[in-house]
């Protein structure tokens, strides 16, 4: 693959401020999910409801942003000299961290014995969601090469017992990634696009064909009696291919905007592939619904549309317009994403293993608790402003 001397060389705030406001509804949404009495509007629809909120866009968005981002990151990569053998050992080692995180994650929250576990499940929880941070923080230059490698180390051995310590629901020691939680998820959607891309040297019409191969292959794995549908190893392949749409959508968007320089001020290829995006959604929908839950692929193709549509107007309004001070609010958050999506199951199982209740139990309904995941996702952003200081930041 050869470097591309175009915009992938300079800094697109427009993709940070859309991955810095997906973070901050994130947090929020997560927060208001443990608040009662709050509209449907604001939370996931059910699994066969036929429709989808702005909740069940979230989770599509940072999927999308990561691989808006993909081509810049190969062309950093390539411009700093890295080989082939480093850019594949970084890709397999990004993924298989996300992957890691997101099943002990998913393990802290259920499938445990707790009668049977030598410590308590929200201490287990406490140490599973705290460990990456020393293990995947970016240090400083200057910081001590003994302390570093103690902390990593340290993290990497603690996680290795907590492993052993678990006991499941069904008496077995050792966990199973009973599924992958939302950042293993994430791993795997990034492992199957990247591993491609690379492969394809990034080029537009491979990376279509790619997503095109992703919708049709999610759509068969939903239809019963299918070839993918009745093997175990292609439905496994097929899963992840769905959220694997949304990321090769978001290299095809980054590649039909920053690959060759746009001589009109519309820029038509994206505004047809948000409209294709659209059609493809709905000419499906009859067939499969809008299910977050489900993974449909009216859901991600029209999810897919939301996140153009938004990203053109970012695009236009930050980098034509030069209208950025607003942005500076949710920057923190786009430049700490994988600190910002733990640090909450840090404060819960904290809160937990030593019984501490942060707020009344009037906050946890209503309005007031929606008042609440504001402010809660106003003070992370806050707490992220601190940690990008004092060098406190997650790299995988």
């Amino acid at each position: 693959m050869k470097i591309k001397e175009n915009l992938y060389n300079q800094r697109i705030v427009s993709i940070d401020a859309l991955r810095g406001i997906t973070i901050f509804v994130m947090i929020f949404v997560n927060e208001l999910a443990s608040i009662k009495n709050v509209p449907q509007w604001m939370k996931h629809m059910p699994a066969d409801a036929d429709a989808m909120t702005f909740v069940d866009l979230v989770f599509p968005a940072f999927l999308f942003i990561v691989g808006m981002s993909i081509p810049f990151a190969f062309n950093a990569r390539l411009i700093k000299g890295d080989s082939s053998k480093t850019i594949w050992a970084h890709t397999l080692k990004r993924a298989l961290a996300l992957i890691i995180i997101g099943v002990f994650m998913v393990n802290a929250e259920y499938g445990y014995d707790a009668s049977k576990m030598l410590i308590a499940p929200a201490f287990w929880g406490l140490l599973a969601y705290s460990m990456p941070i020393p293990i995947w923080n970016k240090y400083s230059k200057d910081f001590p090469v003994w302390l570093k490698y103690t902390l990593q180390y340290g993290g990497m051995l603690v996680l290795v017992l907590l492993y052993f310590l678990y006991i499941q629901d069904t008496g077995e020691r050792g966990m199973t990634p009973k599924w992958w939680g939302i950042l293993g998820l994430i791993g795997w959607a990034y492992l199957f696009t990247v591993v491609y891309y690379w492969l394809v040297c990034g080029r537009l019409w491979a990376m279509i064909t790619f997503l095109v191969f992703c919708v049709v292959a999610n759509s068969l794995n939903l239809v019963e009696g299918s070839i993918i549908h009745q093997s175990s190893w292609l439905s496994f392949v097929a899963g992840h291919l769905t959220h694997a749409s949304l990321v090769s959508a978001g290299v095809v968007i980054s590649l039909l905007f920053f690959d060759k320089k746009i001589e009109t001020k519309i820029n038509w290829p994206v505004i047809g592939f948000a409209v294709l995006f659209f059609i493809v959604g709905y000419l499906l929908r009859p067939y499969f619904g809008i299910s977050k839950i489900k993974g449909t692929p009216s859901w991600t193709m029209f999810s897919a549309t939301i996140c153009t549509v938004l990203f053109y107007f970012l695009y236009w309004l930050m980098e034509i317009k030069k209208q950025t001070k607003w942005s500076e609010f949710f920057m923190p958050a786009a430049a700490n994403p994988l600190l910002i999506y733990i640090l909450p199951g840090v404060i819960y199982y904290f809160t937990l293993a030593f019984n501490i209740h942060i707020i009344p139990d009037y906050f946890r309904e209503g309005i007031p608790g929606i008042i609440w995941s504001l402010v809660f996702s106003t003070i992370m952003l806050l707490v992220m402003k601190i940690c990008n200081k004092y060098k406190i930041q997650l790299h995988l």
